[in-house]
């Protein structure tokens, strides 16, 4: 046997040393080309100098911009260290303790922690809840749990999208259903006062006597107040619906107890992981254990959420489960319980009213009149001008934003206004003067935006666009830019630092 071994290495050795044949490392028995060895633990600058070149361009728009994206952040160097990990390396089909694949002890000590984690930055009770943190991201989350809960075309309600809502609540048109949700189910919207900007509840609960939905959702993508959970609790409990809140935008406020909890009124809460809370793009789904409510004899009603909820998770939606991306979240989970990250929340309520003050004072007028949250939704209407045309102004000095309809708009493409929010820039140390700075470059932005659309060849934004083009010919656009820049650069980066940039992108 000894024999027969040393000669197949002997074998190995001279056939690696075959001029024809790439060079080979004997290692333990095994022969392991040279190339692959390089190949696996090259650095990405060495390895792909062209996507290297793409991410360092990334952080200089970073570094060099206004992000006011409010669905936006900057995550933890620490986050991006558990992102990046050799646990994407590992795949884990179910849950801990119960895998289809072997190997996989690390990977549930880190499912855990999660779970655990999640239910301590919410302050809730193991008991009374439950939570899975394998979703990718919040739509296909909010899309478990109506596979969870109803059969195809039970019926929904959620937030209109002109009116605040999210495509993953069931959006329709007149025409079309844009949202396949709406396609699966029946969906039927309750919208704001177009007078206060304010939900409607009273016509809300009306119409949820009439609908009698499965599911009725408590959330927003574009609605700058609270919600009153309480209210929605009761329109629930009056049509026997299940109280789905959608706290993605508002999670790291509510960790932080800047904001209310949906917790106290809701059967379950999910959330994206990258907004407010300042971690990966992942998602969570919270769902309620224990007794639910007494039947007519008094006998309890226990809630039969977790095995649904995690049976449309994986096997019904999902397979393996992003392992980097649970162990990164873990850790961003963690921060939500230091008293830095509470004093960071605190901030960005700050500012968000300190931005929607200095709005006001500029001649704007605010979708309900003001915020609650990190988002100010500014209405462009009076200005004679629209979000599409603003924002393609923003983005050319700098400025990250996004259009938005406003109450009563009829166009999601050409809305009559923008969505601004806080969270990125505060993360970047911005106080409440720096934005009160940043409303008066909006307001020159939105000057600039206004004469360009007077001289554009035609009235279609895209002929706005065709005439704006890059803005190199626009001495304002120009002027402004370089403004912002220099702003935006007196700030420290987060999660990188400007001395790793490459010096023609640092300086």
């Amino acid at each position: 046997m000894f024999r027969s071994l040393t000669t197949t290495a002997a074998g190995f050795a001279k056939r690696a040393a075959t001029p024809a044949l790439t060079t080979r490392v004997l290692s333990r028995g095994m022969a392991f080309p040279a190339g692959q060895k390089e190949l696996l633990n090259r650095s990405l600058k060495d390895q792909d100098p062209e996507m290297f070149d793409i991410i360092e361009r990334e952080k200089r728009r970073q570094r060099e911009s206004i992000v006011l994206i409010a669905s936006e952040n900057f995550t933890s160097r620490s986050v991006m260290g558990a992102l990046g990990s050799i646990l994407q390396n590992k795949y884990s089909e179910g849950y801990p303790g119960a895998r289809y694949y072997g190997g996989n002890e690390q990977i549930d000590m880190s499912e855990r922690l999660c779970q655990k984690r999640a239910l301590e930055a919410f302050n809730l009770n193991p008991e009374e809840w439950g939570v899975n943190v394998q979703p990718l991201s919040g739509a296909p989350a909010n899309l478990y749990v109506y596979g969870a809960l109803m059969k195809p075309h039970d019926r929904l309600m959620g937030l209109d999208l002109p009116h605040g809502g999210h495509l993953s609540h069931g959006y329709q048109t007149d025409t079309k259903k844009i949202s396949m949700v709406s396609s699966y189910f029946e969906t039927f919207p309750y919208q704001v006062n177009q007078e206060t900007g304010v939900i409607d509840y009273d016509t809300l609960e009306k119409n949820s006597k009439l609908y009698r939905p499965k599911i009725i959702i408590a959330g927003a993508s574009a609605y700058p107040r609270e919600i009153d959970y309480e209210r929605m609790r009761k329109i629930a409990d009056g049509c026997g619906a299940y109280l789905m809140s959608d706290m993605a935008h508002i999670s790291g406020l509510v960790a932080a107890d800047v904001l209310k909890s949906p917790f106290p009124y809701s059967d379950i809460v999910t959330t994206t992981t990258h907004k407010s809370l300042r971690g990966p793009r992942g998602a969570l789904i919270f769902y309620r254990k224990g007794v639910r409510g007494t039947d007519k004899k008094g006998n309890p009603i226990k809630y039969d959420l977790e095995n649904p909820i995690n049976a449309s998770v994986f096997p019904g939606h999902q397979g393996g489960p992003h392992n980097h991306t649970i162990a990164a979240l873990a850790v961003a989970l963690k921060q939500t319980k230091t008293e830095t990250f509470k004093e960071y929340q605190h901030q960005v309520l700050k500012n968000s009213k300190a931005f929607a003050e200095a709005f006001t004072k500029l001649g704007y007028n605010m979708s309900s009149g003001g915020t609650d949250t990190h988002l100010i939704l500014v209405d462009l209407r009076s200005k004679g001008i629209d979000g599409a045309r603003v924002e393609r102004v923003l983005e050319l000095v700098n400025i990250a934003s996004n259009k938005n309809t406003v109450a009563g708009d009829k166009s999601a493409m050409i809305p009559g206004g923008i969505r601004v929010g806080t969270p990125a820039m505060t993360s970047r140390g911005l106080g409440e003067k720096d934005f009160e700075k940043v409303a008066g470059f909006i307001d020159r932005a939105v000057n600039i935006a206004k004469e360009a659309n007077s001289k554009a060849p035609g009235k279609k934004v895209k002929d706005f666009k065709e005439y704006v083009a890059d803005g190199k010919h626009i001495p304002e656009v120009q002027a402004l830019r370089k403004e912002i820049e220099e702003f935006a650069r007196q700030f420290p980066t987060a999660g990188f630092s400007e001395d790793e940039m490459l010096p023609q992108y640092r300086n």
